[in-house]
């Protein structure tokens, strides 16, 4: 939901749109690290948004796997600092990554995406 839409315009160069708590950003990201199955890392570049992330998945079984995110951001604004500060982004980071298992797990396999490594 806080999400809408990832577009991969290169192997390494995302454009990124979201919207959260009402506060809508558009920005591209470069992925810094890629690890089919493993981790990808991100970052900002230019515009006005500034955060770096990664995300890795850790093997549990051959049915379970854990995700994990770290995501680094710095608010900008009156209206994103009070957000932030009252758990907002983390409560939205949350609910995607719910969301981000059920597709998943409705798929039962990859996207189709490419998956080298960086």
């Amino acid at each position: 939901e806080g999400v809408e839409r990832i577009e991969q315009r290169t192997q390494t160069l995302t454009h990124w749109k979201t919207k959260i708590a009402g506060v809508e950003r558009e920005f591209d990201a470069e992925i810094t690290e890629q690890i089919p199955d493993e981790r990808v890392a991100w970052t900002s570049v230019g515009g006005e948004a500034k955060q770096a992330g990664v995300v890795t998945f850790h093997y549990i079984d051959d049915s379970t796997t854990k995700v994990m995110l770290q995501l680094d951001y710095a608010p900008e604004g009156l209206a994103e600092t009070v957000g932030d500060k009252l758990g907002f982004v983390k409560r939205q980071a949350t609910g995607d990554l719910k969301r981000f298992k059920q597709f998943i797990e409705s798929r039962g396999t990859e996207t189709g995406g490419w998956r080298g490594t960086v």
